[in-house]
């Protein structure tokens, strides 16, 4: 079950004045699914307008209604060749390597069934949270000793060529657990959980 103060904890580090974002990549397809643009840059390269629309995109996944919209899983398989190897390079190296990221948006967009009849955008935001101790009353001690670096992901329909609509399915990795890195396990969220991602479900926990 995820902690939803523990969601609470990671968005209050996705606002313009203190947000924890490195960096952003992603890609947009049209109708027939195939890739016309990718992008991959410093987050805060981007205008304070883009890091407004995107602060507000990414933190659908952290913000969503726990154990409903947004829900913990194990993955099943973690060996070579597996998403979760996939997912932890991803992380490992901050976004940068373009390679893994075409695998990736390649392997969701194999799976995925939602989208609009304009196109589909897949999003991807890198993060570092130094993650403060907390004291026995409860109140933080600034000088944590774990730094929690983790990965977001939002996808959807495309409501013009480059306007991206709401985030319809998303996944935040490693969970966040008891306000620490689980790198056995990802929260994987739907906007509406009565229609869920079975099949990219599977292909992301190495079913």
């Amino acid at each position: 079950m995820i902690n939803r103060d523990d969601m609470l904890e990671l968005t209050r580090r996705m606002t313009p004045s203190r947000n924890c974002f490195t960096r952003i990549a992603g890609a947009y397809t049209d109708k027939e699914r195939d890739i016309g643009d990718t992008f991959n840059t410093r987050f805060l390269k981007l205008s304070a307008s883009d890091q407004a629309r995107n602060l507000n995109m990414a933190k659908t996944v952290p913000f969503a209604r726990t154990n409903d919209q947004l829900k913990e899983h194990k993955f099943k398989n973690t060996g070579n060749g597996s998403m979760h190897q996939l997912l932890s390079g991803i992380k490992e190296c901050g976004l940068r390597n373009d390679v893994m990221m075409d695998v990736l948006y390649e392997q969701i967009l194999n799976n995925y069934d939602g989208g609009s009849a304009v196109g589909t955008y897949i999003f991807v935001f890198h993060g570092t949270y130094d993650v403060p101790a907390k004291g026995a009353d409860g109140a933080y001690i600034y000088d944590g000793d774990e730094v929690y670096d983790f990965i977001i992901c939002t996808v959807g329909g495309l409501i013009d060529e480059y306007e991206p609509d709401k985030p319809e399915f998303g996944f935040l990795y490693p969970a966040f657990v008891n306000r620490s890195g689980d790198e056995n396990r990802i929260d994987i969220f739907h906007a509406d959980p009565e229609f869920t991602e079975d099949d990219l479900i599977s292909v992301l926990l190495g079913e």
